[in-house]
């Protein structure tokens, strides 16, 4: 009885008042833009480079990493639908495991969200200066950076307002062009094939073991998505369409990523760069629609990333605080957040090693890890043996790869240093 009384009073302190919980207005097709508006990203431009670095063969990896992903988010809709007050991935892990559930899921999802925007940023940069690249009579400087460096500074600056943004069904748009500016970049892709002179010809190795667990983290980090799901969910007027709409937008995001994979490899060989649209040739129109889709990219990502930290700083938040005050101190946090992930991004311009370190050392904790361990103890009295071992042999496989694979991309990292 203690507990349960002990339980109800951590869910009162730490959760939203009903009142200031933005109301369950998103269908299900803005569900489904929001879900793949999580899942589209600058991930994809790496999946060329991976790819190439680990055998066609691999791809089976990147296909089955995805359902694995698509079935841990449907385990996390069903554990958020235990229970009407579990809002966040942190209430999850309390449910599940108490106040070391909490603190444990806090520490993996804000790392998630803030290496994630750290490699978002990096490529943002990379980017802008492929893309000014030809030209040189343009300078630009803030606190004295370079002219790329000053306009991803002034991009960052500009994306601020969207973290204040409270309803993910108001920032639909917003992930809606995010989604379209991905489309492009994979069209952009075709149409060099067929008409910018390149052909999709290049070999690519059928399996290469030994660099697999290096490339591991590239394919994990794409299905990082986890950690904005709650949201998602409680935002949808008929949750009980979770499920379908979660195996939907993974297998629509995984044929796209598949496809970009295999074309990128195929036209630029072991030559291409670990983002595919830095392989692009300089001279085609193609070339600068794909390079400032990417460079747009990432503040499209932004509001999404940071949406776990700034509900975590506002169920911290006195109740009675007005709704005014709370969306203010939440857009402050949200916005010192950014400005921190812009400085260590110009401090570490590694994006390959940045994002596969991401996937490898905390997506694989916060996308298939944790939420297998949350179901495991949830329904722990409905689950069967057999379904007991088969969890716990994919966690166990899980941590293995995740820790050669952060051991691989930190010694990369630290090669680049000395």
């Amino acid at each position: 009885m203690d507990s349960t009384i002990h339980l109800l009073s951590d869910y009162k302190d730490s959760t939203t008042e009903v009142h200031d919980v933005p109301l369950a207005t998103s269908t299900s097709f803005t569900a489904l833009l929001n879900m793949m508006g999580l899942l589209i990203g600058l991930g994809q431009l790496s999946t060329a480079y991976a790819l190439q670095t680990g055998g066609w063969a691999s791809a089976f990896i990147l296909c089955g990493l995805f359902m694995l992903g698509a079935y841990t988010s449907h385990l996390l809709g069903l554990c958020l639908a235990t229970d009407v007050r579990l809002r966040s991935y942190t209430d999850i892990g309390y449910h599940a495991f108490g106040r070391k559930g909490r603190c444990i899921s806090l520490f993996f999802v804000n790392m998630e969200s803030f290496m994630a925007l750290v490699s978002f940023t990096i490529s943002m940069t990379d980017h802008l200066t492929r893309a000014l690249d030809g030209y040189r009579n343009f300078h630009i400087s803030v606190f004295n950076l370079p002219t790329a460096q000053s306009l991803t500074v002034i991009a960052v600056l500009v994306s601020i307002p969207s973290v204040w943004l409270r309803n993910l069904n108001s920032i639909s748009f917003i992930s809606t062009f995010g989604i379209l500016l991905s489309f492009l970049i994979c069209g952009v892709l075709f149409c060099i094939c067929f008409f910018g002179g390149i052909k999709a010809n290049k070999p690519i190795q059928v399996f290469r073991i030994h660099n697999i667990f290096s490339v591991s983290g590239l394919y994990i980090f794409n299905i990082a998505s986890h950690m904005a799901i709650p949201d998602v969910y409680r935002s949808m007027e008929n949750p009980a369409t979770f499920s379908t709409i979660s195996y939907l937008s993974f297998g629509i995001v995984s044929t796209l990523y598949t496809v970009l994979a295999f074309l990128g490899a195929k036209m630029f060989g072991p030559e291409v760069s670990s983002q595919v649209t830095l392989s692009m040739p300089k001279n085609l129109v193609f070339t600068q629609i794909a390079l400032w889709a990417a460079i747009i990219t990432p503040m499209t990502k932004y509001c999404f990333f940071t949406v776990p930290m700034a509900s975590e700083v506002e169920r911290h938040l006195p109740a009675k605080m007005p709704l005014w005050k709370r969306t203010i101190i939440r857009g402050a946090a949200g916005s010192l957040f950014l400005l921190i992930i812009l400085v260590l991004a110009i401090t570490i311009p590694f994006f390959e090693t940045v994002l596969g370190l991401t996937g490898s050392l905390v997506s694989i904790f916060v996308s298939v890890i944790l939420p297998i361990a949350f179901y495991l103890k949830i329904f722990r009295k409905r689950i069967s043996f057999a379904s007991l071992v088969v969890h716990l042999i994919i966690i166990i496989i899980c941590l293995v790869i995740g820790i050669i694979g952060t051991v691989s991309n930190a010694r990369s990292m630290i090669n680049h240093y000395y």
